[in-house]
């Protein structure tokens, strides 16, 4: 059961970003520091990648661990309530996800993919797109 009315449900998922958030900015920062200039969303590109490195024919999505299914994160939780409603949302995020990517690849792209909770660590962070730019 649902604490939360429909309205205060509607209004606390209408303040979820699907783009410019936190761990975006942070990795979009890392990268201009690293020397790399990109593009964002574009939109004509499958799945509209979060970061798009034209020089390098690379695209990096950042993935929230929630919404993306991070295996083995601790964020990656699902919800108590509505189990069989989340399960479905959740498969079809990743089935998506692997369409894109596969379309992606199959375009000559390189699909990056860094976990919101990757963006926390600025060493780790660091170490994952250098290895990943090479």
């Amino acid at each position: 059961m649902d604490r939360l009315t429909k309205q205060h449900r509607s209004w606390n998922m209408s303040r979820i970003r699907g783009a410019n958030t936190k761990p975006e900015i942070r990795v979009r920062s890392m990268l201009h520091q690293m020397g790399y200039r990109f593009r964002l969303h574009r939109k004509d590109l499958p799945g509209k990648p979060d970061i798009v490195l034209p020089k390098y024919e690379t695209v990096i999505f950042v993935h929230g661990c929630f919404w993306h299914r991070h295996p083995n994160c601790q964020f990656a939780y699902t919800p108590k309530s509505r189990v069989d409603f989340w399960k479905k949302k959740f498969a079809r995020n990743v089935e998506r996800h692997d369409e894109v990517e596969a379309e992606l690849t199959a375009d000559g792209w390189r699909v990056v993919i860094v976990w919101e909770c990757e963006t926390k660590n600025e060493e780790k962070l660091y170490e994952l797109l250098t290895q990943n730019m090479e």
